[in-house]
């Protein structure tokens, strides 16, 4: 087992979740945003996200990833999976459990303009701003963190750790 030391405990996850579900519902009030996770990262913190808005939400996934040999991230975004429903005139939230580089996301976003969504969003638990390597607004942010390779709460390294119930930063030997 790799050495990680806490970044974010239980307690402090909760609260801004509920921070940023509370922050959803009331911008998207009257409306029944659909709520698109890119998979794996972001199931924990979907969970409890929608869980969170006291809204209608519709709830699609897409698959993505960029972490597939541990803690270097590759060249390339791996897409699997279409959405089986169309987004045309709806308002959609990109929910990510952490944002690095941006490219994932970003790849996503020209994705979705095709479908001509009436609005599009990205909300994630983890930003890492100073990892960007693309222009992002992001709306809603849980919380902004350095450029330290995290774990838990979803997040992996190789696949494993995604359990962990709060977020871990790895630490090099």
């Amino acid at each position: 087992m790799q050495p990680f030391e806490l970044l974010l405990n239980q307690q402090k996850l909760a609260r801004r979740i509920t921070e940023l579900g509370e922050q959803i519902t009331i911008d998207y009030a009257r409306q029944t945003p659909v709520l698109l996770g890119v998979l794996k990262g972001c199931v924990v913190f979907l969970a409890d996200l929608m869980r969170s808005i006291s809204l209608p939400v519709e709830v699609e996934f897409v698959s993505a990833a960029s972490y597939r040999n541990g803690r270097d991230q590759d060249d390339d975004v791996l897409f699997g999976g279409a959405l089986p429903i169309s987004l045309k005139a709806r308002h959609v939230l990109i929910i990510e459990g952490v944002v690095d580089t941006g490219r994932t996301v970003s790849m996503i976003l020209k994705q979705l303009a095709a479908q001509e969504p009436a609005s599009v969003e990205i909300v994630t638990l983890l930003d890492k701003p100073a990892s960007h390597r693309v222009g992002l607004e992001i709306k809603y942010k849980g919380f902004t963190i350095g450029n330290e390779f995290v774990i838990g709460y979803g997040l992996d390294n190789t696949q494993l750790y995604r359990n962990l119930p709060f977020i871990g930063k790895m630490i090099d030997r």
